[in-house]
């Protein structure tokens, strides 16, 4: 266990891929130990041969399809109508588009490459810093993963044998709180006259039609989660309709999306669909290395010791979690470390769903931590600025969603309560 843990930190620090580095370290590992590489293929197909995966790659289409539909403009003015009158109210809309965009696109990265370019730019011709507008569409990126249909938390069910429609429901409440987060800080620096008033308006005339648009739009995730709910169709059927839906959206009534559009979002989802599995058919081999490598063992020592103090030991999760999400991406991490924790946190009682929420969003915040966070360099790609410009604008997001994770960790009511109440 430990040459391959050694292993896997030596190859994630030379830069190889994430997938490479698991593979690769779990065969150093199974070499070491004088292991059969015949097990390696077995365990390979192992770790996708789960039917709850098949809903991933429907969802990352639709996402695809919705964003190269001409919904982020939608979505933004549909935003601003609401908010967009009050000082400070571009910020608004931004930190609202984000907890709008995050129920179509389901990853991060999506929601900066949607809202990115256009936030950053307008919101600097306001009069905002451009820093500021980053950081705000970088801490608003995170919310993408938490609300449904989420494409981390599919991945996640997978790995954690949970239903989906559960992580679904149980990450609507904590990603509301990340945007309201986000929102109390662009409060509390308009009450400091630091935030201009808004200088976007809808004309009177357009505001019906970008209203409708707007609620179209959000019948996607709303049709997602209350159709499984009811029982009409699956998670991973209410993928494959979603697509379905996207594309009439797309081409029939928005009519912004062509045949050149379809194929490009076609293109996007496989070449992300291949890599995110490759990704969790390799984490499933290192996994294995770490079973027969005795981490049982070590984990009952950490259960013995911690089983009376199950706040405690959260927090201590939440502090690791966001300490290997400054090295580790959400996805690799959820993958390796769900298996390994969760068994932990079942024999202390702690609801399944509850710490699956505390896990998840403290992972996903590496994707804004320094010095790796992938979000962190897309942003500073778009707004042409230094990391450090960013960070000291980000930090303040990053310290409220902080305290979003701490209130998830002392009332578990936030994860809990509407998977509980409507008991899928």
């Amino acid at each position: 266990m430990i040459v391959a843990a050694l292993a896997l930190l030596v190859l994630l620090i030379s830069g190889l891929p994430i997938a490479w580095s698991f593979g690769l370290a779990a065969i150093f590992a199974l070499v070491w130990e004088g292991l059969p590489l015949l097990n390696l293929p077995t365990k390979l197909f192992a770790g996708i041969d789960s039917f709850v995966l098949l809903a991933a790659p429907f969802y990352i289409v639709a996402g695809e399809l919705m964003n190269k539909g001409g919904i982020s403009e939608r979505l933004i003015r549909f935003s601003i109508i609401i908010v967009g009158r009050i000082r400070g109210g571009t910020a608004y809309a931004a930190v609202m588009t984000s907890v709008l965009f995050a129920g179509i696109s389901g990853t991060a990265i999506a929601d900066i490459a949607a809202l990115g370019h256009i936030f950053i730019n307008s919101m600097a011709k306001e009069g905002y810093k451009k820093a500021f507008a980053a950081a705000l569409v970088a801490a608003g990126s995170i919310i993408g993963p938490i609300i449904p249909p989420s494409v981390i938390m599919v991945l996640y069910a997978a790995v954690a044998d949970l239903s989906v429609l559960k992580l679904f429901l149980g990450g609507i409440v904590p990603g509301i709180l990340l945007g309201v987060a986000c929102g109390v800080v662009v409060f509390i620096k308009g009450l400091r006259g630091e935030l201009p008033p808004s200088g976007v308006t809808i004309p009177a005339e357009e505001r019906p039609r970008v209203i409708r648009d707007g609620l179209l739009v959000l019948t996607l995730p709303g049709f997602i989660v209350f159709g499984t709910l009811s029982g009409v169709f699956t998670p991973t059927e209410a993928g494959g309709i979603a697509v379905i839906y996207a594309i009439f959206l797309g081409t029939v009534v928005f009519r912004h999306l062509d045949l050149s559009g379809l194929l490009k979002s076609f293109r996007a989802a496989a070449r992300l669909t291949a890599a995110l599995f490759m990704m969790i058919a390799a984490v499933e081999v290192f996994n294995y290395i770490l079973i027969i490598g005795g981490i049982e063992e070590w984990t009952q020592g950490l259960l013995s010791f911690f089983k009376a103090h199950p706040t405690i030991f959260l927090l201590l999760c939440v502090v690791v979690l966001l300490f290997i999400g400054m090295a580790l991406d959400a996805g690799p991490a959820l993958l390796l470390l769900a298996p390994v924790v969760l068994p932990l946190t079942r024999a202390m009682g702690i609801d399944d769903i509850h710490f699956s929420m505390i896990m998840i969003v403290s992972t996903v915040m590496g994707l804004i931590s320094p010095p790796v966070g992938v979000c962190l360099f897309v942003t500073c790609r778009i707004a042409d600025i230094k990391l450090r410009e960013l960070w000291k604008e980000l930090q303040w997001f990053f310290y409220a969603q902080i305290g979003v994770i701490v209130l998830l960790v002392f009332f578990p009511v936030l994860s809990t309560g509407l998977p509980n109440w409507l008991r899928p």
